[in-house]
């Protein structure tokens, strides 16, 4: 398996767990700040990975443009909206919006990330 494949399953498979814990601590009825610790850690590996990926293929693609870019972005953005999300849940604070912008920001990262080059045609 070559250095690529392994670091796009480990993208793939580290931004799955951390949408799981997400959920998990998001819809828990008390504050798990274990499973909020972990999620954190998976952020820091989505990062890591994410920038292995962006770093390896920005170039190769020339018809992605900015794709890769706005990706990352986005990227980032949905790791702020869970982490304030969850933070905000803690405080019982309302978290209405950031469930709007975190949905919103998700799905305009998977769009780009799996409409890109070494994503899924659609």
């Amino acid at each position: 398996m070559s250095f690529l494949s392994s670091t796009t399953h480990l993208h793939i498979t580290t931004w799955v767990i951390a949408l799981v814990l997400f959920f998990i601590a998001a819809l828990a009825s008390k504050k798990l700040t274990g499973v909020h610790m972990a999620l954190r850690v998976m952020y820091i590996l989505i990062i890591i990975s994410g920038g292995a990926l962006f770093l390896e293929w920005r170039d190769k693609i020339s018809e992605s443009g900015m794709n890769y870019d706005m990706k990352v972005l986005f990227g980032i953005l949905v790791i702020g909206f869970m982490e304030m999300v969850l933070v905000r849940k803690g405080k019982g604070k309302s978290v209405n919006l950031f469930w709007i912008l975190f949905a919103v920001a998700l799905l305009v990262t998977l769009y780009l990330g799996l409409s890109m080059g070494i994503g899924m045609n659609f």
